[in-house]
């Protein structure tokens, strides 16, 4: 089953994103203050929690989506706290640029979310359209190996960083008509534990999560009848990715955590 949906090219219908002020003494026991988080699928249900998540602790954030009216949809005006940046995953000029404008407007970068990625049921494996494989690697892979060839050198000459990535618990086993999807969602996985491998002894720890269905309107919708029981909120799962971003988290790398009632 899909771990999150693509969003729709068109105005999302949502109220604006509040984000709460993590100096008025309501914070969470996380602190990110002064510290740098770039969210990619940022417009979407879980990047808009994972966004409030990190506002909470203070966080400076990069917000990434490619309709940078769908941002401001989301987060209503740019801050001094938040960047709206419109860029297309899948042209690595534009996400440099925006990655760029991130460290120019900050410093540093600290935290990399890669939220962005979407599922589209297939065809059987023998009957595989190009467009279908391109589709799953594009969104799913391709976006964040983008990000990461943006993000990962800054990281690298400044103090470390995190980096967590949303595979998906399908990605652990094939299901029928969901081959490209559970693949590009697995790749996700094998990306994650390469990137801890490489980078764990200069200071950059990466994990994923691999969420059950992402309780979304766009999901409701398309299986109304479904038994949402099992589904995860997205504000829990951008809590799990809060966790894997701090301090806390230090004794996990290369880590898989699934979230989500497993049944």
């Amino acid at each position: 089953m899909p771990g999150h949906r693509m969003q729709p090219a068109g105005p999302v219908a949502h109220a604006v994103v509040s984000f709460p002020d993590a100096r008025n003494g309501r914070q969470c026991d996380m602190d990110f203050r002064d510290r740098t988080v770039v969210v990619t699928g940022a417009a979407g249900n879980l990047g808009r929690a994972v966004a409030a998540a990190f506002a909470a602790t203070g966080a400076n954030l990069a917000l990434i989506a490619r309709n940078p009216a769908q941002l401001a949809d989301a987060f209503g005006p740019q801050t001094a706290q938040h960047l709206l940046l419109g860029a297309d995953l899948l042209d690595r000029d534009e996400v440099d640029r925006a990655v760029a404008t991130t460290v120019g407007r900050y410093g540093r970068i600290d935290v990399l979310c890669n939220i962005a990625g979407g599922f589209r049921m297939g065809e059987a494996v023998h009957e595989l359209s190009d467009e279908t494989l391109a589709f799953a690697f594009d969104v799913n892979v391709r976006s964040l190996v983008n990000a990461a060839h943006a993000v990962v050198p800054r990281m690298l000459a400044g103090n470390g960083g995190r980096i967590v990535n949303v595979a998906a618990f399908a990605a652990q086993r094939g299901g029928a008509r969901m081959g490209a999807y559970s693949a590009a969602k697995s790749a996700v996985i094998r990306l994650t534990e390469a990137m801890e491998a490489e980078l764990h002894d200069r200071g950059i720890h990466a994990n994923c999560v691999l969420p059950t269905i992402i309780d979304t309107p766009d999901n409701r919708k398309a299986m109304p009848r479904a038994d949402r029981s099992t589904w995860v909120a997205p504000r829990d799962l951008a809590s799990v990715i809060l966790f894997l971003a701090s301090e806390d988290a230090r004794a996990m790398h290369g880590a898989a955590l699934p979230v989500g009632v497993i049944g």
